[in-house]
């Protein structure tokens, strides 16, 4: 199974001190970044959220963001936090001490203020393992997410490679057509100046020539990498830069393959390799 690095999850848990929301999300980036946004209640977890969703994400841009509102009202799991009510009054005197005309501050305004209420010391085991258990959830919906892009990707992948490998099959009866051509026309060109044909001369010019445009290497190495990438998608886990690194030598091949065309409908297939690679390359920079 192999894993996109989009993703999104949510979970709610409802603890009678109140309740506690967690959202997780996840865009593609070449390395892992993750930013965590914990209320002060959560703040000390910190470590052990970023410990838990490290060991399931190795890349990608990661944002978890955590949100708990108290029960005004259940004085035996919140508190008010006194230190900054009497910082707010002063700050209120001073305000209103300034600029007279200014609206005090009320009561449901300095409620509503982030950190007045606080989870009681009582209730703090409680709340924490409620977090992980969130925490918990959340992995698990959004590792289901992730699995699910991943599996669209995959059948993406394994298509535009069924593709490219009818287009090698394509191309491999064209070259002694191509070389079968050159030669009556050198045969004829050669008649046409010399009133004779060159047999010997021919030979060597046929022989030169089919060096020049010979594919079977570039063929060869298209469809090696080609079933590396299979192997690759069915073993699965963070294969993303590896696959990156195929889809590189891919596109070598396909160019060299380009390079040596001489006629139209190789050089067609060529094309539409190079444009089905090149699909592959962007859905692969999704691939974590």
């Amino acid at each position: 199974m192999i894993f996109s690095m989009t993703g999104f999850a949510t979970a709610t848990v409802e603890t009678e001190a109140g309740t506690l929301t967690l959202e997780l999300r996840a865009v593609n980036s070449r390395h892992l970044d993750l930013q965590l946004r914990l209320p002060d209640d959560l703040r000390i977890l910190e470590t052990a959220f970023r410990v838990a969703i490290s060991a399931q994400i190795t890349r990608g841009k990661a944002e978890c963001r955590a949100s708990f509102a108290a029960h005004q009202m259940n004085q035996n799991f919140t508190q008010l936090n006194q230190p900054l009510l009497h910082q707010l009054a002063k700050w209120n005197k001073e305000i209103r001490g300034i600029l007279p005309e200014a609206l005090p501050l009320g009561v449901a305004d300095m409620l509503r203020w982030n950190g007045v209420i606080q989870i009681a010391a009582t209730a703090e085991g409680a709340l924490h393992e409620a977090a992980m258990q969130a925490l918990q959830q959340t992995l698990k919906e959004f590792s289901a997410s992730r699995a699910r892009e991943g599996e669209k990707l995959a059948a993406f992948l394994e298509q535009r490679i069924t593709q490219i490998l009818g287009l090698c099959v394509t191309v491999a009866p064209r070259i002694p057509a191509a070389i079968a051509v050159y030669e009556e026309r050198l045969t004829a060109r050669l008649h046409a100046a010399l009133k004779n044909s060159d047999d010997e001369r021919i030979r060597q010019e046929i022989t030169l020539f089919a060096s020049k445009i010979d594919v079977d290497e570039e063929l060869s190495r298209l469809q090696t990498h080609l079933n590396e990438v299979r192997r690759v998608l069915v073993q699965g886990g963070a294969v993303g830069k590896r696959l990156d690194f195929l889809m590189q030598e891919l596109h070598r091949e396909a160019n060299t393959l380009g390079a040596k065309s001489v006629d139209a409908e190789v050089t067609y297939a060529t094309m539409e390799m190079k444009l089905l690679i090149e699909q592959m390359r962007e859905q692969i920079q999704n691939i974590e």
